[in-house]
């Protein structure tokens, strides 16, 4: 991802010829919005990137107070629809690479939300991405490279247009756009999790995305072969759990209403 470390083997196509590869030489600045618990810090954490938390847009007090948890900072509540441009802090661009990620809300894309999907003044959970563009509009000065994940209905038929839009304005702001569904179990993760990657670049740049993987870990590798006994739920507490969800309608009643709802 950053330096010459990280290499792409395969063979020459039209666009090595004619575009550059993207490469990060800078210190990194990170702006989450949408940021939950921090996956995509940590994925940098991980990776030994040169990073710093820059902002944390999170609107739930519970994600929030588990990224101050696992990331040692100290972020407050943050709604997305309450901020504006200058809010992000992106300055000094010449010295610093600015990641922006924008992994918005999933539910009412999913085959689970009911399809409400994400045009613009919806009102949807979903369409908070547009709020991304009125942030991106009022900003003097860009990030380098905007980061999205979600779920492949994004791009799905009753959606595409929205995407495509959503494309096409990133396009008008100078981006290069690349994206692709990516599914975990072909890069080293037992978990069948079918995802839309989309990474786009300021400037003529091109980008390949990572090839798969063989799997060699199964879910046995994740579990421990001892767990404490305070992480144990008994029965009866299992049992008013679940019947409080059924209740308050969160799960489906039946099996055949599950599967209703995943069909």
């Amino acid at each position: 991802m950053t330096g010459d470390k990280y290499t792409c083997e395969g063979q020459i196509n039209i666009f090595e010829l004619t575009q550059e590869a993207y490469k990060i030489r800078k210190p990194i600045r990170l702006i989450e919005l949408f940021a939950g618990i921090g996956s995509q810090a940590m994925a940098l954490r991980d990776l030994g990137a040169d990073f710093e938390h820059h902002r944390v847009v999170e609107f739930d007090k519970y994600a929030i107070a588990s990224y101050n948890a696992i990331h040692g900072t100290n972020f407050p509540p943050m709604d997305v629809t309450k901020i504006r441009g200058s809010d992000l802090g992106i300055t000094e661009t010449e010295k610093y690479c600015y990641i922006l990620t924008y992994s918005f809300p999933c539910q009412d894309l999913s085959v689970a939300g009911l399809g409400k999907g994400m045009k613009k003044g919806s009102g949807t959970r979903s369409g908070l991405l547009w709020e991304v563009e009125r942030l991106i509009n009022e900003l003097d000065n860009l990030p380098q490279i905007l980061l999205m994940e979600n779920v492949p209905q994004v791009h799905g038929k009753s959606n595409m247009e929205d995407f495509q839009n959503w494309i096409n304005f990133l396009s008008g702001k100078g981006y290069s756009n690349y994206w692709q569904d990516l599914n975990a179990k072909d890069y080293g993760v037992a978990q069948n999790r079918n995802r839309c990657f989309m990474v786009s670049i300021l400037g003529d740049y091109r980008y390949e995305f990572p090839k798969p993987i063989p799997l060699t870990k199964t879910m046995k590798d994740y579990l421990e072969d001892e767990v404490d006994e305070k992480y144990y739920i008994n029965n009866e507490k299992a049992q008013k759990l679940i019947d409080k969800l059924i209740s308050d309608g969160t799960i489906p009643q039946s099996r055949a209403d599950l599967h209703r709802l995943l069909d």
